[in-house]
């Protein structure tokens, strides 16, 4: 999720109450998809391969668009896609890819839904070595932000630097900081609630 960064700072970019009374980080408003994934699912572990494939896919597929794009188009993505099983992925070939190509369901990119099957085959090869979600969570900060408003919320950190560098090596693409900091908000790495959302600490991972 990389629409967090907007805002002046002000406190209107702190956190908002919903008609339920609850608070909430503010991208979370605009249309029930949001609501529903901020109030659920965003900032909660995911540490299995196919989950954890599956965000850094569509992290990917969100590069340049809205995280709201992606949330509309994710069931189809999952359908064909296989439920981001890797090793199913792994073995699209042109066929494949310009059946993809022609799907209005999902973001028809090329270069995107290339990467995605090469990504597929090198988390394949990471299971040699414990695999794609503990080596993701290897990079695990020790300490998270604590935002008040949307400003200070970070798009980068070094930890996600040095994970994009390495997944790089490792052969993966669309991997770069920004969608790899926006990676490790989703699956609970770090904590970018804003201080106040009722889902500040939700994930056990950081006690605040």
């Amino acid at each position: 999720m990389t629409e967090t960064n907007a805002g002046d700072g002000t406190a209107a970019d702190g956190a908002v109450a919903g008609e339920d009374g609850l608070a909430r980080t503010p991208w979370a408003y605009g249309d029930p998809l949001l609501r529903t994934y901020y109030d659920t699912e965003w900032g909660m572990p995911v540490r299995d391969e196919s989950g954890m494939f599956e965000r850094l896919s569509l992290e990917g597929f969100q590069a340049g668009l809205s995280w709201l794009t992606i949330l509309k188009k994710r069931e189809r993505f999952r359908q064909v896609f296989k439920d981001f099983d890797a090793e199913a992925v792994a073995k699209f070939g042109e066929p494949e890819i310009e059946s993809l190509l022609a799907d209005a369901g999902i973001i028809r990119h090329r270069g995107k839904i290339e990467a995605c099957i090469g990504n597929a085959k090198a988390t394949l090869a990471m299971r040699e070595e414990g695999g794609l979600g503990d080596f993701i969570w290897s990079f695990q900060p020790e300490t998270t932000p604590r935002p008040r408003v949307l400003s200070e919320i970070p798009t980068t950190s070094p930890e996600s630097l040095a994970l994009s560098k390495a997944l790089k090596k490792k052969g993966f693409r669309f991997v770069g900081p920004t969608t790899m900091y926006a990676l490790m908000e989703a699956v609970g790495m770090v904590d970018t609630h804003v201080l106040g959302s009722h889902r500040r600490g939700a994930s056990g991972v950081w006690n605040d």
